[in-house]
C-alpha cells in the first residue's frame, strides 16, 4: 500500500498554508513588531550616533579650542547650546517618523482588511 501520495500531500500543504494565515496575525503583532521596534531603535542611535549628540551634551560646558576665559566659555556654550537644539530637533524629527511606522505597521493589517471590507 503506498503511504504517500497525491492527496496526502495536497492535505498537508493545505494544512500548513492554513496554519501560517492563522499564524500571520499572532506573528504581526509579537514578534514581527519587536523585531520592527528593535530595527527603529538601531536606526535611531545610529541617527544619534551621526549627529553626536551625546557627545555634544557631555561638553556643553567645556570651553572649545582650549580658551578659559569667559567670553570664550560663553561664546563656546551658546555656539553649544544652538548645536544640541537644531541636533536635537533632527532626533526628534526621526523618532517622531520611527513612532509613525510603528503605529502604521501596527494598523496595517486592520487598515487592509477594512480596505477588502469596502470592496465587497
Amino acid at each position: 500500500m503506498i503511504n504517500h501520495n497525491f492527496f496526502t500531500y495536497a492535505g498537508k500543504i493545505i494544512g500548513q498554508i492554513l496554519g501560517e494565515i492563522l499564524y500571520f496575525p499572532v506573528w504581526w503583532y509579537t514578534v514581527g513588531f519587536a523585531r520592527t521596534a528593535k530595527g527603529g531603535w538601531r536606526f535611531w542611535r545610529g541617527r544619534e550616533s551621526s549627529l553626536g549628540f551625546g557627545v555634544w551634551v557631555k561638553n556643553i560646558f567645556v570651553p572649545m579650542y582650549g580658551q578659559r576665559d569667559l567670553a570664550s566659555r560663553l561664546i563656546s556654550f551658546v555656539m553649544r547650546l544652538v548645536q544640541i537644539i537644531y541636533r536635537g530637533a533632527i532626533l526628534l524629527f526621526w523618532l517622531v517618523l520611527i513612532l509613525l511606522f510603528l503605529v502604521l505597521w501596527l494598523a496595517g493589517p486592520i487598515l487592509l482588511l477594512l480596505a477588502l471590507a469596502f470592496q465587497i
